[in-house]
């Protein structure tokens, strides 16, 4: 089982990637940006609206405050609206994690799936995992196309995390 320290590590995680691939994105074009280059969520853009989506939903269900969107769904077509809407929604991610207990992460869990409508219950422990195990499988593929496009995405490995205190 994981504990409240690797979810407050994992969302600072989480805002600093984000800050850094961000400040990257904006430096390219929207048309490039825009572009379909095969990845889940085709595009540049397109990933980083479903890796908002994800965590939104997610948080939705931690916090009982549902988010409803469709996982391909396109939240903010404006590119500085969708950073705005990130850093925003960080700073949620990371003040709810610094709030978590041991107990509620030993607790099961119910929550109904977008893909399928489907509900099943699962160890909070293991959601949460899988929130911050998302967001770091679609920054992978975030990385990738930036790197296939010419920009280095510089280090992108957690024991890297600035001002990390342990």
């Amino acid at each position: 089982m994981i504990d409240p320290i690797y979810c407050e590590t994992m969302a600072s995680y989480n805002q600093w990637m984000n800050q850094n691939l961000y400040q990257i994105c904006a430096e390219i074009p929207d048309s490039t940006r825009r572009e379909d280059q095969g990845a889940f969520f085709r595009s540049i853009h397109g990933t980083l609206n479903h890796l908002l989506i994800g965590d939104r939903l997610w948080l939705g269900r931690f916090t009982q405050q549902p988010f409803v969107a469709r996982l391909d769904q396109e939240l903010y077509s404006d590119f500085a609206e969708l950073w705005q809407q990130r850093q925003q929604t960080d700073q949620i991610l990371l003040d709810w994690a610094k709030d978590l207990s041991s107990e509620w992460l030993s607790q099961p869990f119910t929550y109904t799936s977008v893909s399928g409508n489907r509900t099943a219950t699962r160890p909070a422990w293991l959601l949460v995992t899988h929130l911050f195990n998302h967001q770091t499988h679609h920054r992978g593929q975030l990385t990738t196309l930036l790197s296939q496009l010419g920009y280095d995405p510089g280090v992108t490995d957690l024991p890297w995390i600035p001002n990390l205190s342990l």
